[in-house]
């Protein structure tokens, strides 16, 4: 034996239910979702450009490392004229190494994240060998994510 319920049209509890959201309902939500987006979307953003500093802090003690390995073979670091490119390739100019491995030091000379070539400065101000990042904006100076990396300034 079934039985059989019948509803009957939109009185009472039915029609409320059938209704839907109130247009003061959904302007609640998107003023909600407003304020969330306005507290998690800066914080987002800020992501990738410490992202980028870390990844500039670990080129440049990488770097350091090479020119280290440098030092050690050759008797002394690259000269500022030298540059970077003579961890890659064997120096032309100043003094050229004697006993300079024949695959170089590194494969190539990287751009920093912002895809700006690192300084080399040798023999630096506050170190033998200086390796600087200018940040995003490629100038010297800055603050946030255009200050300055220096190697001699590493953590």
């Amino acid at each position: 034996m079934h039985m059989r319920t019948r509803y009957h049209g939109t009185t009472g509890q039915g029609s409320r239910l059938q209704r839907g959201f109130t247009l003061i309902e959904i302007m609640v939500v998107i003023v909600i979702l407003g304020i969330l987006a306005g507290l998690i979307v800066p914080r987002l953003m800020d992501e990738p450009d410490k992202a980028r500093v870390v990844k500039a802090k670990m080129q440049i003690e990488s770097l350091l490392t090479a020119v280290k390995k440098y030092k050690l073979d050759t008797g002394e670091y690259p000269s500022t004229e030298q540059g970077l490119i003579a961890l890659v390739e064997k120096p032309t100019v100043g003094k050229v190494p004697a006993n300079y491995p024949e695959k170089g030091y590194i494969s190539k000379v990287p751009l920093d994240p912002w895809n700006n070539n690192y300084v080399y400065i040798s023999p630096g101000e506050h170190d033998d060998v200086e390796i600087i990042s200018y940040g995003a904006d490629g100038e010297e100076g800055g603050e946030g994510a255009n200050a300055d990396i220096r190697s001699w300034e590493l953590e």
